[in-house]
């Protein structure tokens, strides 16, 4: 409980810091609500007239509306054995877990509702939607310490669930490291991810790791994937071995981020070890000048 409240603390400096309201102006209601019917005065819309209540009465009477604010956001955390990763002082599934406890803190300053979805090779964990600041502590606690069952990472599989049980529009927020397994192909989550992104406001986070993308000069090295199990053993003395590996992330990279750009949801970028603020701040001022 004491690193979910520093955790807790430490994402509410950084929506004061940072995020304070960004986050509604971004993130709007799903729209207008009918609240009740008044008297027309000079000046109102005419086009507001509701003309059965006037026929009725005798005297005009406008419709007045109400903005529906309330949101749903769900967070989908990739809880896989890579999230467990990191060449820094924390780990990938710590930075995912202070994003979404931003997110959520974020969500429920502005009395939205968040949930929680945390996936591996299948859908691990789900809590439904509800308001209240008891709610992130336990989103921030089952996303930092829940002990999946699951190693691999299966992203059609955990959009598939989303789809089905979300029966309204939310805004849903994918962070992974979007390292495939199971034979599952980019093509295949670019279209799941436009399935998805037609019914809900869809936003990938990717979180990866700089020693994901290039290697150090160290010697030979064995080196394990933490879902398939597979040890390779590679000597990074060799500039070749380093360049190939390098070159290999840049492909995968490129391949990954190519896809999930061309499904039409929002894309962001996050390096473990880094200050992953300023990324998130300028999606924000990006989806202000769009909208």
């Amino acid at each position: 409980m004491g690193r979910v409240r520093r955790m807790d603390i430490r994402t509410s400096r950084l929506v004061d810091d940072h995020l304070s309201g960004s986050y509604a102006s971004v993130f709007k209601g799903r729209g207008m609500d009918f609240d009740r019917v008044r008297n027309y005065v000079p000046g109102d819309d005419v086009r507001m007239i509701d003309w059965n209540v006037t026929a009725r009465t005798g005297d005009p009477f406008i419709k007045t509306f109400t903005e529906e604010r309330e949101l749903t956001i769900l967070l989908m955390i990739d809880v896989s054995a890579s999230s467990d990763f990191g060449s820094s002082e924390a780990s990938k599934r710590e930075l995912q877990t202070e994003i979404a406890g931003v997110m959520a803190a974020s969500a429920i300053r502005n009395r939205d509702k968040v949930g929680l979805v945390l996936f591996t090779d299948e859908v691990e964990l789900y809590i439904p939607p509800l308001k209240g600041r008891s709610n992130i502590l336990r989103v921030i606690r089952e996303a930092l310490f829940f002990q999946p069952a699951g190693r691999g990472t299966n992203l059609n599989g955990a959009l598939d669930f989303v789809n089905r049980v979300l029966r309204r529009r939310a805004v849903v927020f994918l962070i992974s490291d979007f390292r495939l397994t199971g034979g599952q192909t980019p093509a295949e989550l670019q279209h799941k991810l436009g399935v998805t992104g037609r019914h809900h406001d869809v936003i990938a986070m990717s979180v990866n790791d700089p020693r994901e993308q290039e290697l150090p000069d160290v010697g030979v090295l064995r080196i394990e994937d933490a879902e398939t199990g597979e040890v390779v053993e590679l000597d990074t003395g060799k500039a070749k071995v380093r360049d190939a590996y390098r070159q290999q992330a840049v492909n995968r990279r490129e391949t990954m981020t190519s896809a999930i750009r061309r499904s039409g949801v929002d894309y962001l970028e996050f390096s473990n070890g880094g200050d992953w603020m300023p990324a998130l701040m300028n999606f924000f001022r990006n989806r202000r000048h769009r909208a």
